[in-house]
């Protein structure tokens, strides 16, 4: 309980903070617009005001100024994550330093008003930096977050099985991956490339074929095989498959474990788990399947998978003694 009141604590204060940031940043979006309106509108009071020349040059600069203030102050309001504008009033604030620092040498001029608009400025810019970088800071986080909530989203799928041959046999057939269709109704090849490496086809729950080429990073002889994926393929993935005795002596334990970005990504699992093909399901049926190839030497299929037609399912050999 005392940690679940330290997180609510540390949440609300970072909401607080955040807040307080918002403020900042719109009270300088705010101000930013009157300043830039004044230096327009009344750029000769505004060049008596800081201590210079008010002359034609003068006011047509002020009136520069001024509309990069407004421009400034109306991005800032008008953005919910105004970060680029503030970094413009920290990068207007340096112009506006090195200008006042200039009149500061030249003859004319009313040193007392210059420093004191000098220091003005110094004050405001601080300001700026603060709120620039916390909104920086702000931004890289909520974009971590973003990063980690889709890698959060970004299927890994885990199942097991248990398969009454040695762990030798169920290695071999599956480390000979042109065999892996066999089983893997998805797969429409696999071809060897290379040394541990391979070219997939696989259709996908639209009809489309995707492909990939992959290479094995890890093989051990009757216990690993590890893969992944290669740069530019059409479904980004990595995996394992471990072979473990099965407790009691009851053949091996075959772990599968895939990480993969789904063609149309989260969205598109989404999509196929109402079309009943959810990648968990998928590897669960392929398991199943890889089990009966391995003990049996074939997948065991009811007449209704291979006949058309409304009738009971049954095995085969049971439909051709009936029609005899």
């Amino acid at each position: 309980m005392a940690i679940e009141r330290g997180q609510s604590g540390n949440g609300r204060r970072r909401e607080s903070q955040n807040t307080t940031e918002e403020r900042l940043a719109n009270g300088l979006g705010w101000f930013s617009i009157g300043l830039g309106l004044a230096e327009v509108l009344a750029p000769g009071k505004m060049a008596q005001l800081i201590g210079v020349d008010d002359r034609q040059r003068t006011r047509n600069l002020l009136r520069v100024y001024g509309m990069r203030e407004i421009a400034a102050g109306i991005g800032i309001l008008s953005r919910s994550q105004p970060t680029g504008w503030l970094w413009g009033r920290v990068a207007g604030d340096v112009v506006d330093l090195a200008s006042l620092g200039s009149a500061m040498t030249s003859r004319g001029t009313d040193k007392a008003r210059l420093g004191t608009a000098a220091a003005a400025v110094l004050g405001v810019t601080a300001l700026d930096v603060r709120c620039a970088k916390q909104m920086s800071c702000d931004n890289e986080q909520a974009a971590a977050a973003q990063e980690g909530a889709a890698k959060q989203e970004s299927p890994r799928i885990r199942k097991s099985m248990i398969i009454n041959r040695s762990a030798e046999e169920v290695y071999q057939f599956w480390r000979d991956l042109s065999r892996l269709p066999t089983f893997m109704k998805h797969l429409e090849s696999v071809q060897i490339t290379g040394e541990n490496r391979s070219h997939w086809k696989m259709k996908t729950v639209a009809g489309r074929t995707v492909e990939w080429d992959a290479e094995i990073v890890d093989d051990q002889p009757s216990k690993r095989i590890a893969w992944r994926s290669l740069e530019g393929s059409d479904v980004p993935n990595s995996g394992s498959v471990s072979f473990e005795r099965a407790p009691g002596g009851r053949g091996t334990l075959v772990k599968v474990e895939i990480d993969f970005t789904p063609p149309g990504g989260v969205i598109g699992a989404k999509i196929a788990q109402l079309f009943s093909v959810a990648p968990e399901q998928q590897l669960a049926n392929d398991l199943r399947a890889f089990k009966q190839v391995m003990e049996t030497g074939e997948i065991a299929k009811s007449d209704a998978s291979i006949h058309p037609g409304m009738h009971a399912a049954r095995p085969p050999e049971a439909l051709a003694a009936a029609s005899g």
